[in-house]
């Protein structure tokens, strides 16, 4: 009974109110942020040191210690101390698995620092020894057919080695592009024990050297059928060299293809080729131009196979089909070898050419293949716009039908 009675009385009182919110005092200190950045002051200091104390050791060394003189050798030491110098200053903080994580990273890192000095020291020192030819008009808009060695290099110029690579380059493109397009979508579209062995041998390919594949040129098209060394004949051989790269990268590309996206396209009605034309490439098309860049890259810049089938000229010769015709990288390595420091600045521009030709094609590639997967440029966007237009007044005047018949209206005659 008295438990019946207790129950009855809790039940009976007012529930409890909600505690009020504790106010905060103006006086008291704001919360802290905390850092969740991933490097700390003692990275940095840790850091330092090695660096300041792998130097210093290293002057030790090479100072007081033991006749060296090298400064390939300085800095590998440099570089070996460095590493440990920090090892042992991290593991004064931090557990063995930390320690190792942080010396994998520097090294990494190194390695990353490396790359980019040496891109940067190739492309200004590129520039720095053909600045004296880059500067001058002529250099741009003349021929070498007049210009001599000893002449000053405000005479002559490399257009004629311009005009070859522009041309060979494209007929090389007009040839690689499709058969490499189409040759990767058969390897991935077709399986198969053929599709295994064409795979196989776009791989072997992969790994010819470019001379080999201007001698098949030269014995191929030159002494067999007989064509003339020319700007064709270059081109060929550089679509030699240029299409198993395109082709493995666009393997490799359109296979991250979802296949969801090939099976949403056929439970629509569409075939297969249908559904490679829409759906697919336009899917990778970042991924093949991409390929593209890498053919052109191997491509633009061969000097043996263009040597062997096109000959050297110093005259300009628009005309890819008849007589010899130069490419910039044949010239440079014809400019670099006189002793001339005229020439040998007209080597280095070509060179410097041939690496601003090959950014601009690499930007080209970005604007054609850089949108992502259903992105529409705005031509496109207004055409699909105009189409939905088309296709809502046609929806319209369907739902509205034709204007009914009278009901007065008498039958045809004949009709019963």
């Amino acid at each position: 009974m008295s438990d019946l009675i207790d129950q009855a009385q809790a039940q009976a009182q007012p529930p409890a109110e909600p505690p009020a919110p504790v106010a905060h005092r103006p006086d008291e200190t704001p919360e802290v942020r905390r850092n969740t950045s991933a490097v700390r002051a003692t990275d940095l200091l840790a850091l330092a040191a090695a660096a300041v104390g792998s130097v210093a050791l290293t002057v030790l060394l090479f100072v007081r210690v033991a006749p060296f003189d090298s400064v390939l050798g300085f800095v590998v030491v440099t570089y070996v101390l460095f590493v440990a110098l920090y090892a042992v200053l991290v593991s004064f903080d931090e557990n063995g698995v930390a320690v190792r994580d942080r010396v994998t990273a520097v090294f990494w890192h190194s390695l990353a620092v490396l790359l980019l000095t040496a891109l940067v020291f190739v492309i200004a020192f590129t520039l720095w020894r053909g600045h004296r030819a880059l500067v001058h008009l002529n250099f741009f808009t003349q021929d070498m057919s007049s210009t001599g060695p000893l002449q000053p290099l405000t005479d002559g110029g490399v257009v004629h080695a311009i005009v070859g690579t522009l041309e060979q380059i494209t007929i090389s493109l007009a040839v690689t592009i499709p058969l490499g397009l189409a040759c990767a979508v058969f390897l991935n579209e077709v399986p198969g024990r053929y599709a295994r062995f064409v795979r196989t041998i776009v791989e072997a390919m992969t790994a010819l050297p470019s001379i080999v594949a201007g001698l098949f040129i030269y014995a191929t098209v030159i002494l067999v059928l007989g064509v003339d060394k020319s700007g064709f004949a270059a081109a060929l051989a550089l679509s030699v060299m240029m299409l198993p790269i395109v082709i493995r990268a666009a393997d490799v590309v359109i296979r991250l293809v979802p296949g969801s996206l090939r099976e949403a396209s056929y439970a629509l009605g569409a075939s297969q080729w249908r559904t490679v034309w829409t759906v697919v490439l336009p899917t990778a098309r970042s991924g093949l131009a991409t390929a593209v860049i890498l053919g052109t890259a191997r491509g633009i810049g061969e000097t043996s196979p263009v040597l062997l089938t096109s000959g050297v000229n110093a005259g300009l010769n628009a005309d890819p089909l008849h007589d010899p015709q130069i490419s910039l990288p044949l010239a440079t390595f014809d400019l670099v070898r006189s002793p001339q420091p005229a020439y040998i600045a007209r080597g280095f521009g070509s060179a410097a050419l041939l690496m601003a030709l090959v950014l601009l094609l690499f930007l080209l590639a970005r604007v054609i293949g850089g949108r992502g997967p259903g992105d529409l440029t705005r031509g496109q966007l207004h055409r699909r716009v105009l189409a939905s237009r088309r296709d809502v007044e046609r929806m319209t005047a369907r739902r509205a039908g034709p204007d009914p018949a009278p009901s007065d209206a008498r039958p045809p005659a004949g009709h019963r």
